[in-house]
């Protein structure tokens, strides 16, 4: 038992701390998107062999319910986001949509499916498996997923970036611990994201499309 727990904490550790702060170190680009690329592929490995995750929803997922708060939840964001961008840079809003409609489809299904679901299967699905019976207090469990869902965004150096990341890891956190689920975390994440990029939030988020405003 002391060795699996010594096992994934130093799993945690070149997964979740020294992975990402290491793309903030320049080095060789091929390099860093080897090791990314290992990285990844350890975990779904673990994820299929190891902990011999089911990818399928459970039918017991509460769609209305999940949605309703996600609603009210993107609501306000947009609220907020929106007079944000408003008051700092009113040429920005909805810059993209409104400049290149093609562009703003093309980069929402790219974010979605390329970006948002490898994301949650990383700082969710294989993060809550691995480490739920290591912190025994769900809170922690919830703030130290967000902070390291943060520190995944720290090669992008923009306070504000990291802001943001910080309060998306604990909502969607939160999210996953209640349903358990990766497709529900994704749709949620998929909002939000696409939101912000929507809003005229994109380049500090490193979005394309936005040179165009």
């Amino acid at each position: 038992m002391k060795n699996q727990s010594r096992y994934l904490l130093v799993e945690f550790l070149l997964l979740f701390i020294v992975l990402p702060v290491s793309l903030t170190i320049p080095y060789n680009p091929i390099m860093k998107l080897s090791s990314i690329a290992i990285g990844f592929i350890y975990l779904v490995y673990v994820l299929i062999r190891k902990e011999k995750i089911k990818w399928l929803p459970s039918t017991s997922l509460q769609w209305t319910l999940f949605f309703k708060e996600t609603f009210i939840k993107l609501l306000v964001i947009a609220i907020v986001t929106s007079l944000f961008v408003y008051f700092l840079d009113r040429s920005s809003l909805f810059c993209v949509p409104r400049s290149n409609m093609k562009l703003w489809f093309i980069i929402l299904g790219v974010y979605t499916f390329i970006s948002v679901w490898p994301q949650e299967v990383i700082y969710r699905t294989f993060f809550f498996v691995r480490y739920n019976d290591i912190f025994k207090d769900k809170r922690l469990l919830i703030f130290v997923n967000a902070i390291v869902f943060c520190l995944a965004h720290l090669f992008l150096k923009n306070a504000l970036v990291l802001v943001l990341t910080f309060i998306g890891g604990l909502l969607f956190a939160w999210t996953y611990q209640k349903n358990k689920s990766t497709i529900l975390v994704s749709i949620e994440h998929a909002l939000y994201g696409n939101w912000l990029f929507t809003v005229g939030m994109g380049e500090m988020l490193a979005f394309p499309g936005m040179e165009a405003c």
